[in-house]
């Protein structure tokens, strides 16, 4: 049994949840998220927080509720703090920049990458090596920062392109001569 679909998530003031059949939807300070929670999973608002339980005892039940336990977790951290991904360029002559909408990123091309920025995403360039990437909903930042690190995935010799800021890479050692 899922010991993270056990506990409630406790939804704090200033922070309005509901649910209407399967669908949770949250408002807060960030903005208004929702979320469809599979039909073998029960989903219930009472006393202040939302609880999640299997509907029956499958083994897909069970695996499906402390994912949705852990969704509706995410909404309500998205509404009230937002989410958040870093990325680090690395290599000569590699950097980014914002042109309004538009991310345009020198990787080493013959031509500069240019990303249209999403709704619900904001990015900034603090430095022309470093992108943040901010939003409410974790899987979108996620997805954004997913495709910008796929342009140019950092390479294991040099270590050369665009990884998450907490990303190790492991090195390998090059040709002996």
């Amino acid at each position: 049994m899922s010991r993270v679909g056990k506990k409630p998530v406790v939804v704090p003031s200033g922070v309005t949840a509901s649910v209407q059949g399967q669908t949770v939807t949250m408002k807060g300070p960030k903005g208004q998220l929702q979320f469809i929670v599979h039909d073998d999973v029960e989903v219930k608002f009472e006393n202040g927080s939302v609880t999640v339980k299997p509907r029956v005892e499958t083994n897909r039940a069970r695996a499906l509720y402390g994912t949705a336990r852990a969704q509706v977790a995410n909404l309500l951290e998205g509404v009230t703090k937002g989410f958040e991904r870093k990325l680090d360029i690395t290599g000569v002559g590699y950097r980014a920049a914002l042109q309004g909408k538009k991310l345009q990123l020198a990787l080493g091309y013959s031509h500069d990458v240019v990303y249209d920025i999403p709704d619900g995403i904001t990015i900034t360039v603090p430095k022309p090596t470093e992108i943040n990437i901010s939003g409410n909903d974790s899987q979108r930042v996620g997805q954004v920062a997913a495709e910008i690190r796929s342009y140019r995935p950092p390479e294991p010799y040099k270590g050369k392109g665009v990884r998450y800021s907490d990303e190790f890479i492991f090195r390998k050692e090059g040709k002996k001569k």
